[in-house]
């Protein structure tokens, strides 16, 4: 297939990469980038929490430094992963409608160079480790390693949204390490919050493509799950929003801010219940449009956090 295509120009060849990378569609870039920042927020409040200081008196925010460390950090792993995950579907993308468009698919670029852009972009994310501590590098192995393996987990077993989930949450370990110098229960439970949001709104993904995937046999949550899917995503967005105002209370319940961030996510809540009744119809627009609005889920937590991390910071 790719011997019959005349060559491409250097614009279309510059096109392809920002295709493979994904930076013409930054949903993804996001659905990593706010959570990442939400851990970063959270593991300065834990910082100063360990130190015993009084929490209205001294800055519980991160520096600036490390804030854009790590914005950058998510948005170029997420390229990475992209490159990656096109590699491994190189064979089978040209098979399923909303991805035969891919430049791997239609022979724009090959696999050598999508394997190139994944080293390089990963050399350039482990760049920005010179700025952290040296303990950070040996957790950004796991990263790495989860980054690679996870686009050919849906080869092998039913959950690799749960694989995907880990290596898009992986960074918030790492801010606590960076951070507070080493993760803590609450940490774990940012982590295990954010896993479960991801497999939720990527099974929502996958229902969009699901029946392309059983033709060419490629496994899913949203098989897995079958006709609970969306039963199962609801199970998992609760679990979100318990987990995430437990780790909340935690964090502001002792500031003058008292539950106010907690009863902050019940506008997610809302969110999650048009998600849901969207999904409940199994059209793949539909589906796709519900996973797509997880974008808005992200941008308001971010907020939320943000907000109440300047609030404690400012008044205590």
């Amino acid at each position: 297939m790719t011997s019959s295509r005349p060559p491409i120009t250097l614009t279309e060849k510059l096109h392809a990469y920002m295709q493979l990378t994904r930076f013409d569609k930054p949903v993804g870039i996001e659905l990593l980038l706010w959570p990442t920042l939400w851990g970063v927020l959270l593991a300065a409040m834990s910082a100063a929490q360990q130190q015993g200081a009084d929490i209205g008196v001294m800055a519980a925010l991160p520096s600036l430094k490390i804030f854009i460390i790590f914005a950058l950090g998510a948005i170029l792993m997420r390229a990475a992963g992209c490159a990656i995950n096109d590699f491994a579907d190189r064979k089978v993308d040209g098979h399923v409608t909303r991805t035969k468009g891919r430049p791997l698919a239609d022979g724009r670029l090959s696999g050598r160079e999508a394997i190139a852009v994944f080293l390089i972009l990963v050399l350039l994310s482990a760049s920005l480790l010179l700025f952290l501590p040296v303990q950070v590098f040996y957790w950004s192995l796991g990263a790495v390693f989860l980054a690679f393996i996870y686009p050919f987990m849906k080869r092998f077993t039913h959950l690799p949204q749960l694989f995907l989930a880990a290596a898009f949450g992986w960074a918030i370990p790492m801010a606590y390490v960076a951070i507070a110098g080493a993760p803590d229960i609450w940490c774990w439970l940012l982590f295990v919050a954010y896993m479960c949001w991801t497999v939720a709104y990527d099974t929502q993904y996958a229902m969009a493509d699901r029946d392309d995937d059983l033709k060419i046999g490629v496994k899913s949550t949203a098989i897995l799950f079958g006709r609970f899917d969306v039963v199962i995503i609801s199970l998992l967005q609760t679990l979100f929003l318990l987990i995430m105002g437990v780790v909340l209370w935690h964090y502001f319940a002792p500031t003058s801010l008292s539950i106010a961030p907690v009863f902050g996510l019940g506008l997610v809540a809302m969110m999650f219940a048009k998600q849901n009744n969207a999904c409940g119809s199994r059209e793949a627009a539909s589906c796709f449009h519900a996973f797509l609005a997880n974008i808005w889920v992200g941008r308001y937590v971010f907020a939320l956090v943000a907000a109440s991390c300047i609030w404690t910071s400012l008044n205590g």
